[in-house]
């Protein structure tokens, strides 16, 4: 079974129907065309990074006379993608203000969308708030006054 991770539009955009479903593992895609992959998701700046990086390493690679190193190193990067690249995706989705809803095992993407339906469902919309803890003024210490030894402020002898 595949486990997807469920991120929700912002709350202030029209998009609430529109639910993300990122399916965590490896990429495919990721590891054959890795600069082309990231610029699929609109990971524009990884898609860059990557290209340029790979890039250099196989010019660095022809200069010193050993393709085979920058061949490999161009590899590691790919490889990288491969393994990573769900995760850069759901950390992009997160700057751009969306959340994370939870994570959902299913053998498919449609299975996983009838499971996140249903427990929506179940748990209703929204989320009851959480209570808010307010610490008691009381029972806060008193200020210490005086000489302090070392960086705990612990009273020294007068």
């Amino acid at each position: 079974m595949a486990i997807y991770v469920v991120m929700e539009p912002p709350a202030g955009s029209g998009k609430t129907e529109e639910t993300a479903f990122v399916r965590d593992g490896f990429t495919w895609l990721g590891l054959l065309v890795a600069p082309l992959w990231l610029a699929w998701n609109r990971l524009w700046i990884e898609a860059g990074l990557t290209f340029i990086t790979m890039a250099i390493l196989s010019v660095l690679g022809r200069k010193l006379g050993l393709e085979w190193a920058g061949s490999m190193l161009s590899l590691l990067v790919s490889l990288y993608v491969g393994f990573e690249g769900q995760g850069l995706r759901i950390s992009a989705l997160r700057r751009r203000g969306w959340r994370q809803w939870g994570v959902v095992e299913a053998d498919s993407f449609g299975d996983a969308e009838t499971r996140h339906a249903f427990e929506v469902d179940e748990d209703g919309d929204e989320p009851a708030p959480l209570p808010r803890i307010v610490p008691d003024a009381a029972l806060a210490r008193t200020a210490q006054t005086g000489m302090a030894l070392g960086l705990t402020h612990t009273p020294g002898r007068p």
